[in-house]
């Protein structure tokens, strides 16, 4: 059975244009909507049973992210995964990554930093099976928590439209299990700061995590050669 973390707090049902953007965004981070992939808004409507108008809303929300590119007169396409590009996305996250590190471990609430500890420890579980799917659950709950954790409207956007795409990149290009341990330790590490409100420690941590991924993304280029 894969893997599910409880939500930090009751929260209202998700809209349809959150369904369909949620269900869409996972196909694309782990390549079941692989790079080069054609969309057609008219498939996924029926695919998901619904109007075209949450999808085109869901897609335009992917689009700003650059998971797909919206073609006129062409359909929707699934971005490519670049080395180039991902470099670049690293330069800006490493600083905003720093920011919300720094603030959010001064600005989380109670149950956020409760629910910060509940993951780093889901992170380590994950590393020692071995298992990719609790991984990549515990990943994206930590990211998204990471960021509500500053309570900074722009920051929030800016790093969400992120996420996805360095996401996608690590799994299409992540090895073995010395990848998952790296990966959940540094995520980890990071969470266990901001939940004891050590912004300095959660700042230190989130540079080191910066540097991994930094080299993980160069290491690809060897690979390459």
């Amino acid at each position: 059975m894969k893997q599910q973390l409880a939500p930090a707090d009751s929260t209202p049902p998700k809209s349809m244009v959150d369904k369909v953007y949620a269900e869409l965004e996972l196909k694309i981070v782990t390549c079941d909507l692989a790079p080069g992939a054609l969309l057609s808004e008219a498939e996924l409507s029926k695919q998901f049973n619904v109007s075209r108008t949450p999808v085109g809303e869901a897609l335009q929300r992917l689009a700003r992210e650059g998971l797909v590119n919206i073609l006129p007169r062409r359909g929707i396409l699934v971005s490519s995964v670049s080395v180039s590009d991902q470099l670049q996305l690293l330069e800006l996250r490493r600083d905003i990554s720093r920011f919300i590190a720094r603030v959010g471990a001064r600005r989380a609430r109670p149950d956020e930093r409760a629910r910060l500890r509940e993951i780093a420890t889901a992170f380590v579980k994950a590393a020692k099976n071995n298992d990719d799917a609790a991984l990549l659950v515990a990943d994206k709950e930590f990211h998204d928590l990471f960021v509500r954790c500053a309570h900074n409207v722009f920051a929030l956007r800016t790093m969400m439209s992120m996420d996805s795409l360095s996401r996608r990149f690590w799994l299409v290009h992540r090895g073995g299990s010395r990848e998952h341990t790296d990966s959940a330790r540094l995520h980890g590490d990071i969470a266990r700061a901001m939940a004891d409100g050590d912004a300095e420690a959660a700042m230190q941590a989130s540079d080191k995590l910066a540097d991994y991924l930094d080299e993980f993304t160069r290491s690809t280029l060897d690979a390459q050669h």
